[in-house]
């Protein structure tokens, strides 16, 4: 996978396009870190991709909460544990 920085980004915006066409994805970074994933779609895939982006991070996330779940031993908790806590997180908004 090819990265392009902020600065390639804004001061050769031409080559970085050719880049992406000819890579098909670049990862945009700053500072040497990531901050953006750069992936070429037509009008026809744009729908459909984006789609599949916002299940992808929807399936991270879920996958994020059930690992920190495990590590702190909630995932062991009963039905009637994890309802009675929905019960006081629900009292304490009120």
């Amino acid at each position: 996978m090819k990265f392009v920085t902020v600065r390639d980004f804004r001061s050769r915006p031409t080559h970085v396009w050719k880049e992406l066409k000819a890579s098909d994805e670049m990862v945009l970074t700053s500072n040497g870190k990531p901050i953006a994933l750069l992936t070429s779609i037509s009008e026809e895939s744009l729908e459909p991709t984006l789609h599949l982006l916002r299940k992808a991070k929807t399936l991270a996330s879920v996958y994020s909460i059930q690992t920190k779940a495990q590590s702190d031993g909630l995932s062991k908790m009963s039905l009637d544990e994890i309802n009675q806590e929905i019960g006081r997180v629900r009292q304490g908004r009120q």
